[in-house]
This record gives structure tokens, C-alpha cells and sequence, in this order.
């Protein structure tokens, strides 16, 4: 599911997200080093394109994280268990639009991280609401960087997901994913296989012949800098 294949062409409605996602965290996990702490790690499902030296997950606590059993720590929703410049490196995947209060979340981020350590945060820009009712935000290319720099970082590089016509096509099919929960097992595989195999195919066509639209997107993936 997180890392597409030409399969998941046929049998994902999550395609072009994912894999938008997946070629971003490919790029830039390279460029993480030492001591990671993932921030709502859910089940890591990228932890195997990091060479890092310690791979540290950390969770809200709740009595669903700690029945999965996946991270290493928990934390109350406020203060993260850890010293100040504990870690040389910090992800945060599709966790921030979680967030109700973004300035304490990002203090946090910066405090554990050492100066001039490294940050990669995805966050969304265009999705439904989801994990509800414990979705709050989303943001643009623009607020993020404010964000950022305003609790001390410095943007390094920024990418943009599905910067062409294959948003529309992965919004499509979310769409329908949702509408066709209700329906019987044998339903949701027919449709999954005919209807949304056909949308995903005519993404990947049209995101070809079409141009690129910068402002129409579905992730803002940032590698950012502690500077103070």
C-alpha cells in the first residue's frame, strides 16, 4: 500500500498519493543521518528506505498506539519525553494537519532536535477530511514555510505531489473509495479493479499530455534546517 507498485495501478485508490509520497521519501531519506526520531510513526512504513543510525518512533499515547505496539514512546499530546538536542534527525510524515496547536508541536520538533539537524515534514494541501474528528488543518505551500521558519527552520528544499492533472484523478477516486465502504466485499473489489483501475490509467495518461500546474497539488514534502 505505501510503496506502489505498477500493481497498485489496478487495485489501489490511493495510488498517486502514495506514490507521490513514496518517490519523496526516497529522495530525501538519504539525507537523514544519526539519531532519527519518526513523530507519529504509526507503523513506520518507511522506515526501511533510512540508513540511520537509531530509528526512534514516537506516538501520541492512546490506548490504540499502545495496542499496535509499534513505537518506542509515547507522549501526552504536549511534551516530548526526550532532553533538549536529543536527536540529529526528525520526520514527521502526514502528521501536522493532526495537530490542533502547531506552535507548541513545532517548538517541540526544534527542542529535540540539535542545531543544525535536519527535519522532513509532509503534510497535506488538498485531501478529505480523515481520522476524524482529529483532522484540523491543512496547509499551503506559503503557510508551511512561515510556519517553519517563524520556530526556527530553514527550508532547504520543498516538493509538490501530484503537481498535475493526476490530483484530480486520485481525488476521483477517493472519493468513491468512501462512497463505496457500505457496499458488499464482491462490489467494492468489481469497482475497485474496473472503475478505479480505468481513473488511475487515465491519470497516468493525462498527467503525461498535460502541463504541470504548480498551484493545484496534493503534499507539501519539506527537508528543512534547525538554524536556532
Amino acid at each position: 500500500m505505501y510503496t506502489p507498485g505498477w500493481l497498485g495501478v489496478f487495485v489501489n485508490p490511493f495510488y498517486f498519493s502514495r506514490l507521490g509520497l513514496y518517490r519523496a521519501m526516497t529522495e530525501f531519506a538519504p539525507k537523514l543521518r544519526g539519531v532519527l526520531l519518526d513523530v507519529g510513526c504509526g507503523t513506520k512504513p518507511y522506515k526501511q528506505l533510512f540508513n540511520v543510525s537509531a530509528y526512534i518512533g514516537l506516538e501520541i499515547d492512546s490506548v490504540f498506539s499502545r495496542q499496535r505496539d509499534i513505537a518506542d514512546y509515547f507522549y501526552d499530546g504536549k511534551k516530548f519525553p526526550f532532553d533538549d538536542a536529543s536527536f540529529d534527525s526528525v520526520l514527521c510524515n502526514q502528521v501536522l494537519e493532526h495537530v490542533f496547536n502547531p506552535d507548541e508541536f513545532l517548538e517541540q520538533l526544534n527542542r529535540v532536535l540539535k542545531p543544525n539537524g535536519s527535519l522532513l515534514l509532509t503534510v497535506p494541501f488538498v485531501w478529505d477530511e480523515h481520522e476524524q474528528p482529529y483532522d484540523f488543518a491543512r496547509y499551503s505551500s506559503f503557510g508551511l514555510r512561515a510556519l517553519l521558519e517563524k520556530h526556527g527552520f530553514r527550508i532547504i528544499e520543498h516538493r509538490k505531489t501530484c503537481a498535475d492533472a493526476s490530483v484530480l484523478f486520485q481525488l476521483t477516486n477517493a472519493f468513491i473509495f468512501k462512497i463505496i465502504q457500505s457496499f458488499p466485499k464482491i462490489c467494492k473489489l468489481l469497482l475497485t479493479v474496473s472503475v478505479m483501475a480505468t481513473i488511475n490509467l487515465c491519470g497516468i495518461f493525462f498527467s503525461r499530455v498535460l502541463p504541470v500546474n504548480a498551484d493545484l497539488f496534493l503534499d507539501n514534502i519539506v527537508l528543512a534546517e534547525k538554524i536556532s
